[in-house]
């Protein structure tokens, strides 16, 4: 057995298990937080890059009869990066509404307590924030229909 066969899943589980270290030090604001959203980064991109070195340096290798019913198949490296990119386009539009549905629906709540008549127009605009959902759900759905 070689050693990288134990250490380069381990590396992966523990940077993965990083973020986690702030949340137990009880870190919310301040030069501790700025600190932990910059170790969380490092950690997110070390991830990232594990998962794209190691099968190119062939760390990690299928098993046999995968690699054949892959081949037979026809799925290439161009199919997983196509799929990868639907999971991109729709998991950061749906990072992007979020981000923008908690901002316009305070503000929504707020005017509509203060004019009953103001609800229709403060609807509209977390309906557009949601709407950036809807739009890479479906760029995501064209293109996952072309592979």
């Amino acid at each position: 057995m070689n050693a990288t066969f134990f250490l380069l899943p381990l590396a992966a589980v523990l940077m993965l298990m990083m973020p986690l270290v702030p949340i137990y030090k009880g870190v919310t604001t301040g030069q501790k937080a700025k600190h932990a959203v910059i170790f969380n980064l490092c950690a997110f991109f070390g991830v990232a890059a594990l998962m794209v070195i190691l099968p190119m340096g062939g760390f990690i290798t299928l098993a046999e009869g995968t690699s054949a019913a892959a081949a037979e198949a026809g799925m290439t490296i161009g199919h997983g990066l196509g799929f990868l990119a639907a999971a991109l386009v729709t998991g950061l539009s749906c990072i992007g509404a979020g981000i923008a549905v908690a901002a316009a629906a305070p503000a929504a709540i707020g005017a509509f307590s203060e004019d009953p008549k103001a609800f229709g127009k403060a609807l509209i605009f977390v309906a557009l924030g949601e709407g950036v959902a809807l739009y890479g759900l479906l760029i995501s759905i064209l293109i996952i229909n072309n592979l």
